[in-house]
């Protein structure tokens, strides 16, 4: 294997699978991690010039950490991770769900944070080294909705600073965070809902998954001071939004619908 190898997590779908066609696309080889979603993970890799899956289940801790190493021992050249899969259930700030919360800290922080350190102790490559933290423009825009992820992606986004310090002398080791808007429909929004949603950013204007692929891409090329983050939202972090866009959405459709009886 000669190509520059990057693993990306959640890559069977959504957005995760999107950055998979954009890295595959300028000749990286693309390990596809997913967990239930073996049939799509298959499928993806079976249109890639050079791709693998690799299935695990990132609620384990002990797993997550130990298929960074078995891939760090079998990758020559592998430049990149990203750490894209998470959880995205409900709760609020009246009285937070202890499942949802557990598994959200595990599968949005805790578990990327070890994946990371894994990558960051084992990869070789004779470049660069990065990762890219997938968190969320909810980091500079919060609101009560959605309390357990919120509070993940403040964790998940807390380990790029302390492991970029931590690496400051290695000149191979960079970390970042990617912090997306609204992108694709998500929780219980329909593909009609995100038309209004989705524009509720400074910009009016949907922000497209391939504006995170394009973002990703440069990221790994470490030409970015580590510990930075990119917000690609449109604008949306620059607002301040009492509720998420699926609900302000549909207020403001109420809204519309009575104003027009």
């Amino acid at each position: 294997m000669t190509s520059p190898s990057i693993l990306v997590t959640g890559g069977a779908t959504r957005i995760g699978a999107g950055i998979v066609r954009g890295f595959a696309e300028q000749g990286w080889h693309v390990v596809i991690h997913y967990n239930s979603s073996a049939g799509p993970a298959r499928e993806l890799a079976a249109q890639l010039p050079s791709a693998q899956i690799v299935q695990c289940d990132l609620s384990d801790g002990e797993a997550a950490e130990a298929m960074i190493s078995d891939l760090a021992a079998r990758l020559p050249d592998w430049r990149c991770l990203v750490n894209s899969a998470s959880v995205f259930d409900y709760d609020d700030a009246v009285r937070l769900d202890p499942a949802t919360a557990a598994s959200a800290m595990q599968i949005n922080a805790l578990s990327p944070a070890r994946m990371a350190q894994a990558f960051l102790r084992g990869a070789t490559s004779q470049t660069t080294r990065a990762v890219v933290q997938i968190t969320d423009m909810k980091l500079a825009n919060p609101n009560p909705d959605f309390f357990s992820y919120t509070m993940s992606k403040h964790a998940h986004a807390a380990t790029i600073a302390m492991l970029a310090q931590h690496y400051a002398q290695d000149e191979s080791a960079r970390v970042y965070g990617l912090a997306p808007g609204a992108i694709l429909a998500s929780h219980d929004q329909s593909e009609d809902e995100t038309d209004v949603s989705h524009r509720l950013n400074l910009l009016g204007r949907k922000t497209g998954p391939d504006e995170i692929v394009e973002a990703a891409r440069f990221l790994a090329t470490g030409a970015l001071k580590s510990g930075s983050t990119l917000y690609i939202d449109s604008g949306q972090h620059l607002l301040d939004q009492p509720r998420d866009v699926i609900y302000l959405a549909r207020a403001l459709e109420e809204e519309k619908a009575q104003g027009g009886v």
